[in-house]
């Protein structure tokens, strides 16, 4: 009786002919809107093309010198550092953690968690975090997320000298567009303080999913900015939408969208599989869950993403530490969890938002979700610039010893590339 009642979920193939009737009806409202947006930029072809020249190495380098000339300097000493070998390779750090017993051990590198770090909101924290790494024989990460604002980036050299940077290193990183539900878009929100903790429905109302759109093709075209945060169902569905078109956005749903369960998981998962391209891919990359998911959530979700064939194409991020203040009850640390999932689960990432809790309680101003709404400007005026360097540092330190500990498990990690061969 369980698999007639299993059979009745089926869903015929002609269900496909409604959403096809919407998708190419010439007078629906909906997608026509979705359609001028892109026409704006040129054709997927143009708007690709235009991309790949704004985001090779030498075109970042100029808009750097143009910018923020200081800033150059420091991306050539990377380019020094990394040339000359000065970061450690994988080999020798398995064997200043193990001794001689890391060269007879097999690592599960088919289960490699990739070390990720958010928010490094600052280019000169990137220097400041590649400098302790030399000095240390630590790890830089091998994904950044960001959650600095665009347009202020964008005037102060930012921008385009923390992309040139991930280029060097060989990591990914995603930006977080400036229309967002802290961006003044819901007229019932306050600011960024009315939404800590509250991870759905403060997104883009009304015509802000275009805007959403709009802003992305704008730093895509102009800066080569591939991958932002999303953290909308509408901007999910549109991202979908432009990457069936051709162009290749990629991006990572948002903590905030708040996934805390096998279904909701599904859903994503499954609408992801339905409009992606004829080659498996999808623009979807990174799925964030929500705070308060726990092992098992991760496991039954990956037995799906595996049947979709979306495995090796959608990343499950995870959070093993948080920042003090503002986002979660403390103290915060899923380690030890996320040490018994990667001996399970391939493509997570071990995303550390703040420093470990003993470390975060010392300090004097400890890490908070709600520096990352505020201006530079005001920042350093505050006295408050040390400060946060530390917190990022921090970070830093917490995402190096996760990669220690799944070091001394046998398991593997995903570092800067280009700064971290596995043997030199």
């Amino acid at each position: 009786m369980t698999e007639d009642i299993r059979e009745r979920m089926r869903i015929p193939p002609p269900r496909l002919d409604a959403i096809n009737a919407i998708l190419t009806n010439p007078d629906m409202g909906v997608v026509n809107d979705f359609l001028d947006v892109v026409s704006k930029y040129g054709t997927p072809e143009e708007i690709n093309a235009k991309a790949k020249q704004a985001m090779e190495l030498s075109a970042l380098l100029r808009r750097v010198e143009n910018s923020q000339p200081k800033y150059l300097a420091d991306l050539q000493w990377l380019q020094e550092q990394a040339h000359q070998g000065a970061f450690i390779s994988i080999a020798e750090y398995r064997r200043k953690l193990l001794g001689e017993m890391a060269d007879s051990l097999i690592f599960a590198d088919d289960l490699a968690v990739t070390l990720e770090i958010s928010a490094c909101q600052y280019f000169p924290w990137v220097i400041a975090a590649a400098k302790r790494a030399i000095e240390q024989g630590s790890l830089m990460p091998g994904r950044f997320i960001r959650v600095r604002k665009m347009k202020e980036q964008e005037v102060d050299g930012d921008l385009p000298a923390v992309a040139a940077a991930m280029q060097i290193i060989g990591a990914s990183f995603v930006e977080t567009l400036d229309t967002k539900g802290t961006d003044g878009s819901n007229v019932h929100l306050g600011g960024p303080e009315t939404i800590t903790g509250y991870f759905g429905g403060i997104g883009q109302p009304n015509e802000h999913a275009l805007q959403w759109l709009d802003e992305y093709l704008y730093y895509y075209t102009n800066y080569g900015i591939r991958q932002v945060l999303n953290l909308n169902p509408g901007t999910v569905l549109l991202g979908y939408l432009l990457h069936r078109l051709g162009v290749d956005i990629e991006f990572k749903i948002s903590v905030f969208m708040g996934n805390d369960n096998p279904y909701a998981a599904l859903w994503t998962l499954l609408t992801a599989k339905l409009f992606s391209r004829d080659d498996g891919s999808s623009p979807l990359i990174g799925f964030n869950w929500s705070n308060s998911v726990n092992n098992e959530t991760m496991q039954i979700a990956a037995q799906f993403r595996r049947v979709l064939g979306l495995e090796e194409v959608v990343r499950f991020e995870h959070h093993i530490t948080e920042t003090w203040k503002s986002i979660v009850r403390q103290p915060y640390n899923r380690r030890d969890e996320l040490i018994k999932l990667a001996n399970q689960v391939p493509n997570i990432s071990a995303k550390h938002e703040g420093g470990d809790p003993e470390i975060e309680q010392t300090r004097e101003h400890p890490s908070d979700i709600l520096d990352y709404f505020r201006d530079k400007e005001e920042i350093v005026a505050s006295g408050d610039w040390e400060h946060l360097t530390l917190n990022f540092l921090d970070k830093f330190d917490a995402m190096n010893r996760t990669a220690r500990t799944l070091t001394e498990c046998g398991l593997s990690f995903v570092a800067a590339q280009k700064l971290h061969p596995l043997k030199r």
